[in-house]
């Protein structure tokens, strides 16, 4: 093995990263092989004559992106040679959802294969990805994250003392924020968000022509949730019904047997309860778009397919942009497009 790596005494690049390119770059070229032996840390320093420390740092990384592993009494092996990309990245959502796949798969499509992606759920759970970024803190060349937590009492919040802190161990040329901007993180990274307050305000506006036909709106915001959302929307919401004077009412969730008015317009965010409300809607044989309103938070092909209207962010270009943004090499923040989308339940 020792005839196919090169260390570059001269060479700006820290020597374990020299060590970490060389093995990946052999891996890549056919060189090595899985289940090949590769030689230890001890006998790799004397090789080179460098430090144990910095072998073993690289073996460390090495081990950490699961392309080498050790075994007891045996020594380090090859296990991965399906990689190898230029590009590592490691892609951090808070949830399993149907929007922030759409937004996982806009990303992968757009990279494409000059890349490989790890993605890992962290579940709103401070202390899940807190411990995510410090495991993988030299593993990556770009970690995506998307912050959302929650509280004890399962309330949305932007961040955490903890998580910040974790964030701003990941070098700023390598860091990419999706999603929620509200966190203290100062310096030149990459940043595609939602502005949540001001974008289903602008939104609303933008169809404010036929809302105003209706007598009263309903936001459903579910206060408990699994994953919370940011009250941001509450906001949003409120400033724009007392701007344009309109009767509200914010409900946390649609009741099995809700009390429907002719002249009613829900927002729902979750899908269960724009189900349970359509289903409603149709049993007391109200005329959806006409007689009773429906706009859904985050659009879907489904929604699309059955028209119902939404406000939502642009999945798909947030996605696109990221991945642009990181083969481009381009840093800067950009504010995701959040649209009125008209359909026939309004």
């Amino acid at each position: 093995m020792f005839k196919y790596l090169k260390i570059d005494e001269n060479s700006r690049i820290p020597k374990y990263r020299q060590i970490v390119d060389s093995v990946i770059n052999n891996i890549s070229n056919g060189n090595l092989k899985i289940d090949e032996k590769i030689p230890s840390i001890n006998s790799f320093s004397e090789e080179f004559l460098l430090s144990r420390d910095t072998v073993e740092k690289a073996y460390q990384i090495l081990k950490e992106r699961k392309i080498i592993t050790s075994i007891r009494g045996k020594g380090y092996y090859i296990t991965r040679t399906k990689l190898i990309a230029k590009v590592n990245i490691l892609f951090l959502i808070n949830k399993l959802s149907a929007y922030k796949m759409r937004i996982y798969n806009s990303f992968i499509n757009t990279i494409g294969g000059n890349s490989h992606t790890d993605l890992h759920i962290y579940h709103c759970d401070n202390t899940l990805f807190v411990n995510l970024i410090e495991k993988n803190i030299n593993a990556y060349d770009y970690y995506v994250i998307m912050p959302h937590f929650k509280t004890d009492d399962l309330k949305h919040i932007s961040y955490t003392d903890e998580a910040v802190k974790a964030i701003n161990m990941i070098p700023k040329n390598k860091l990419v924020l999706m999603d929620n901007n509200k966190l203290d993180i100062e310096g030149d990274f990459i940043e595609i968000y939602q502005d949540f307050e001001n974008d289903i305000y602008n939104a609303l506006k933008e169809g404010l022509a036929k809302i105003s036909r209706y007598g009263k709106m309903i936001l459903v915001y579910p206060e408990n949730a699994v994953y919370p959302y940011p009250r941001r929307i509450l906001h949003g919401f409120r400033k724009f019904c007392v701007e344009h004077k309109l009767d509200f009412e914010i409900i946390d969730e649609i009741y099995d047997d809700i009390i429907l008015k002719k002249g009613d317009l829900f927002i729902t965010i979750e899908e269960t309860d724009l189900v349970s409300l359509v289903n409603q809607i149709r049993d007391k044989e109200f005329i959806l778009g006409v007689e009773i309103g429906v706009i859904s938070y985050n659009d879907t092909p489904l929604k699309e397919l059955l028209g119902i209207t939404v406000i939502s962010t642009d999945f798909k270009a947030m996605g696109e942009t990221a991945s642009r943004m990181i083969l481009n090499k381009e840093k800067g923040k950009i504010k995701n497009p959040f649209n009125f989308i008209d359909r026939n339940s309004i």
